[in-house]
């Protein structure tokens, strides 16, 4: 299985910060942003990850990031979404890298408390189709929101005015390697996007998508608010442990010598 990080897009609701740099750059806690998404896919045993960028501060990465060394992974791999097509167009550009192969996809901005391990293995066990993770949350209008019955998803609703559950479909995919045609089959949404939810509703129809609800805490961090949160939630329950088991001191060899 290979992993992708989406880390594009305009971060316009993070304004004035994202003048400057790409949303996904910016710090939560002791590390960029777009450090927890790698780790995340490392601490699921996924070693061969593209992370997809855009804009003018797409260069960054690649200054801050290299090769992944700071995560143990040999090589990282690196892509450029043109414009701001949607999470889905920005999916569509891993399809070489992905080269037929199933995928797990982390938004660059999701945060999690515990890791997705079990979600992967089960995924691996499942052969064909899509999983999807998900987290009972308060402000379930701000997600794609989750229709459930009995012990499937029987519809997903982007940002909803009146959600049909509290189940938010957290920014983690797994698909399988027909998600690439799903996505050349998409129409642009009301936003002018090609909108991943749309992508998840064609696995619904053919009945091949499953999930699991997320254990630990999750949070994205595209607002204010929810950047905030996620400085407290790391800062609170400690970064360094993911379920007890030390994670890599990210970009320890960049501190200046003394």
């Amino acid at each position: 299985m290979k992993g992708v990080v989406l880390a594009g897009g305009t971060g316009s609701r993070l304004n004035p910060l994202t003048r400057v740099t790409n949303k996904h750059l910016l710090p939560v806690y002791d590390k960029p942003m777009v450090a927890y998404p790698i780790q995340t896919l490392v601490n699921a045993g996924i070693h061969e990850i593209l992370l997809v960028t855009g804009g003018k501060n797409a260069g960054d990465f690649l200054r801050l990031l290299g090769n992944g060394r700071d995560f143990g992974l040999k090589h990282l791999n690196y892509t450029y979404q043109e414009g701001e097509g949607g999470i889905a167009e920005a999916l569509g550009l891993a399809e070489y890298f992905a080269s037929g192969e199933p995928i797990c996809v982390v938004l660059g901005d999701n945060i999690i408390e515990n890791d997705i391990c079990q979600a992967v293995e089960n995924f691996k066990k499942q052969k064909e189709g899509a999983k999807i993770l998900l987290k009972e949350v308060e402000d379930a209008d701000r997600f794609g929101v989750a229709e459930i019955r009995g012990d499937r998803v029987i519809g997903i609703e982007e940002k909803p005015k009146k959600p049909k559950s509290n189940y938010a479909v957290v920014g983690i995919y797994l698909y399988d390697a027909s998600v690439f045609e799903k996505i050349r089959r998409l129409k642009p949404s009301g936003r002018g996007e090609l909108e991943i939810t749309d992508v998840n509703n064609f696995y619904i129809d053919e009945g091949k998508l499953t999930y699991e609800v997320l254990d630990g805490w999750w949070t994205d961090a595209g607002t204010f608010e929810s950047l905030l949160r996620a400085n407290n939630l790391v800062a609170e329950t400690g970064a360094n442990k993911i379920k007890g088991r030390p994670v890599a001191k990210v970009f320890a060899h960049t501190e200046p010598p003394q």
